[in-house]
Formats: C-alpha cells, structure tokens, sequence
C-alpha cells in the first residue's frame, strides 16, 4: 500500500512503477469526488454518487473507505482479493488511516509512506494542481507525517527519479522477502 499527503507525488510513482511491471496491478478506488480534467474513468478512480458509495459500504464492498476532506474515498474488496488470487501483486494508493485499517486486518501488507521534502514545498504542489483549502489540508498533512513511524518504509519525494529509483527499489526488496518465505 502506498499512502502519504495530497499532493506528494504517489500517483506520478505508481503510474510509472505500473507502466514497468507487469506483476502488479492497481487497485482503483471508489470516490465521491469530481474527476480532475486529467483522470480517467476506471483507471483513476471509479467516480460515483454518495448513494453508490453508501450501497457498497452496506454490501460490506469494501476494503476499507475513508472521508476525505469531505469526500468518500473506498478500496474495493472484491477486486483486490480476484488480484492477489490470480498471483498479481495489487498496488493500493489510499489515506494513512485506510492504510493502518488495512494493515491491522492483514499484517502481511506492506506500506510505503511517501513524504514530502517540507511543507512548503507541498504547499507550492497543491497550489500548482489547483487545489483549495490549502490550510484545512495542513493539518491533515502535519497528522498523517506523524503516522509515518507506522510504516514500513518511507519514501522522500523531493527528486521524482530519485524518489522512484527508490520506490522500485523497496518493492523489489518486498518481493525477494516473499519469495524467501
């Protein structure tokens, strides 16, 4: 699982880390919110309606689900379970708190945390994309740094090559471990 602050750069690394390794899938998440120019439908995200996202939270669809800055964010259970079954290794991109939800109900799940190289630099990112409430969400960024030492590795995003170089590299090692088992 790959989690960190809006903004961070966990996109740019999966997308790249998924155009290269045909092991792994990814996880596409359920949300409420509006679709960004750039995003596509099923690839992105599957943007629905709140009673579609509140049907699946009641069909017990989902992994885990989270608010998030007033949308609903969820994991689907069914496509991650036919992943993993079918041997693919599933690349989820979820909050820190769906994160360690996840990770207290599967403890062989790994999770990478990705961090910014500062506040400010993250601020300047949201800013870039677009984004509002530049100051409700650094609260939630200051909480979710916090959490980091719940992770298994921490990935610096200052350098997207390096910080991918390293991304790589972590997976990779994850595998090998797997494969000692």
């Amino acid at each position: 699982m790959v989690s960190g602050p809006s903004g961070v750069g966990k996109s740019t690394l999966i997308r790249r880390f998924l155009a290269e390794d045909k092991k792994s899938v990814f996880s596409v998440s359920y949300t409420t919110r509006q679709k960004r120019p750039n995003e596509v439908e099923g690839k992105d995200y599957y943007f629905v309606d709140v009673d579609t996202f509140n049907d699946t939270i009641n069909k017990n669809g989902f992994l885990e689900w989270e608010n998030v800055y007033t949308y609903l964010y969820g994991t689907p259970k069914k496509e991650v379970l036919e992943a993993l079954e079918s041997g693919k290794d599933v690349v989820l991109d979820i909050d820190v708190k769906g994160a360690l939800r996840v990770k207290s109900q599967h403890p062989d799940a790994f999770l990478i945390f990705i961090q910014p190289p500062s506040l400010y630099e993250l601020k300047n990112r949201l800013l870039f994309r677009g984004e509002k409430e530049i100051e409700a969400r650094s609260k939630r960024v200051e909480e979710e740094v916090e959490k980091k030492g719940y992770f298994d590795y921490t990935v610096i995003n200052d350098n997207v090559d390096e910080a991918y170089r390293e991304f790589k590299h972590i997976i990779e090692k994850i595998r090998e471990a797997k494969w000692q088992e």
